[in-house]
């Protein structure tokens, strides 16, 4: 690896560093899309990895307290140095990442761009496991890598980067665990936020540059088995089989109730403009986000915590060709976007999985411009107490309810005016029985494409919703309003 690195820095270069002729074009391109994924550093301790010649260094001590930067390259770290020693707020090391020792718990932040794929499987582990324990309770980690192909077009003598799939970085990020010393508190990895770096694809057809933004936590009580929700999701909820049952009966691009006739319908509402910009909590597997864009003009910005929902959805952006519409994994009560980043907030049949649902539409209030809009379609309940068989199902399901008048008052006080709350139930039992129709009607091909038993796992699961629906233990609500 030195002798790699010795050959690819000998002038210390931007070009060199990225080992691409078109470095300084990328750079423009990437850094404000890398620095928009980042939390607020203002008041931070931050560890650089692999910091090269600066790229990032300079960025991040313009919000950090102090930035610590370190590479293994003596020149790269010295060009760095040159560059960023007039700042008060930084410490250069010329080190093996792998052989790096910082206190416990005493950084905030730490930043990763271009590192593990560098390293051995043998390294990687205990270094994730030592970066876990270098952080603090609910500090960050922020890493970049090339997942299955090579980022940079410079001919090689040898290569010593390893090409590992996304699926490994996110498997390597669920598996670490470490218990903090003299205490019996256990602390883990969640991800805020997973998404590929857009400039790559945009300039050079390259969709395998991806990032990743953790958060160091205690894992919560286990879900049905699972560490996190998030593998809840993707491992029982929403397999990737269970999305395309569900697609198969809601419609093609849709995991959402009504498919494409209540997404045209409530869409309608927002009198979109070309060029806003809109963003979508929970967006599924696409396809309300592509016809927002293929029919107003549109950006849309799709987030959703699972990852087979992001995966299918940029699958099938491949096909619709809409640079306009991107994805990423991302949990939306710790993402974070600046004040007046939207026109329009979306979201259908999501928000019933967070629990602090008034700290969400604060920060929706906060993303949004003056006189955006917010559109929210979601599962409800009627007043308690509930019967017992829908105490067990919203138990099962991990869901947080509340009833239509409740989740107006609530946006309310999230500082929303003239809150428009209607209870759609009506609607909600006609759309399932229209469904319910459409899959009895496909039963066969139904059959031979999936199973049987995922076939009456769709038809008892509609069942199931109309009577909840119609003895009004279930409700579904459609929720509008604007920003003053």
């Amino acid at each position: 690896m030195a002798a790699f690195w010795k050959e690819h820095s000998t002038e210390a270069t931007v070009e060199e560093m990225m080992l691409d002729t078109q470095a300084r074009d990328l750079t423009q391109q990437e850094m404000p899309e890398i620095l928009s994924l980042l939390p607020r550093l203002t008041g931070y301790k931050v560890l650089e990895l692999g910091a090269g010649i600066g790229r990032y260094t300079s960025q991040l001590l313009t919000k950090a307290a102090h930035v610590t930067a370190v590479d293994f390259m003596e020149s790269f770290i010295e060009k760095n140095r040159e560059v960023n020693g007039h700042h008060k707020n930084v410490t250069f090391l010329h080190a093996d990442v792998t052989k790096l020792e910082i206190p416990k718990t005493s950084l905030d932040f730490i930043f990763s761009n271009w590192l593990l794929m560098y390293l051995s499987d043998d390294e990687i582990q205990p270094l994730m496991k030592k970066m876990l324990s270098w952080l603090r309770p609910g500090g960050f980690l922020f890493f970049r890598e090339s997942c299955n192909h090579r980022s940079g077009d410079k001919k090689r003598n040898f290569d010593p980067t390893i090409y590992r799939s996304e699926d490994w970085y996110s498997q390597l990020v669920t598996s670490v665990h470490m218990e903090e010393n003299n205490t019996d508190q256990k602390f883990g990895f969640d991800i805020v936020l997973k998404k590929k770096v857009y400039a790559y694809v945009q300039m050079k057809n390259n969709p395998n540059q991806i990032c990743w933004l953790l958060e160091k936590v205690q894992p919560s009580e286990k879900q049905n088995g699972f560490h996190t929700f998030q593998q809840f999701l993707d491992n029982q909820q929403y397999t990737k089989r269970g999305i395309l049952c569900y697609e198969r009966i809601f419609g093609a691009g849709y995991v959402s109730t009504g498919g494409p006739s209540t997404t045209k319908e409530f869409v309608d509402m927002l009198n979109l403009k070309p060029g806003q910009k809109v963003l979508d909590v929970g967006c599924g597997i696409g396809g309300g986000d592509f016809y927002m864009a293929k029919t107003f003009g549109v950006k849309v910005l799709g987030l959703d915590l699972s990852e087979n929902m992001v995966e299918i959805a940029m699958e099938r952006a491949l096909k619709e060709n809409l640079p306009s519409v991107q994805f990423e994994v991302a949990d939306a009560t710790k993402r974070t976007f600046p004040e007046g980043s939207f026109d329009v907030i979306y979201s259908r049949d999501t928000i019933l999985h967070i629990d602090d649902k008034l700290a969400l539409f604060q920060r929706f209030h906060s993303w949004l411009k003056p006189g955006g809009k917010l559109l929210i379609s979601d599962y409800c309940c009627g007043e308690k107490p509930w019967n017992p068989e829908f105490e067990a199902y919203v138990k099962k399901r991990g869901y947080i309810l509340y009833t239509p008048s409740q989740y107006g008052k609530v946006r309310q006080e999230a500082g929303f005016r003239n809150v428009q709350a209607t209870d759609r139930t009506e609607q909600f039992i006609q759309v399932l029985k229209t469904e319910l129709q459409r899959a009895q009607a496909m039963k066969t091909q139904f059959i031979q494409e999936f199973s049987e038993e995922d076939y009456f796992a769709i038809v008892n699961g509609w069942s199931d919703k109309l009577k909840r629906s119609n003895s009004g233990a279930q409700r579904w609500g459609l929720f509008y309003t604007t920003k003053d």
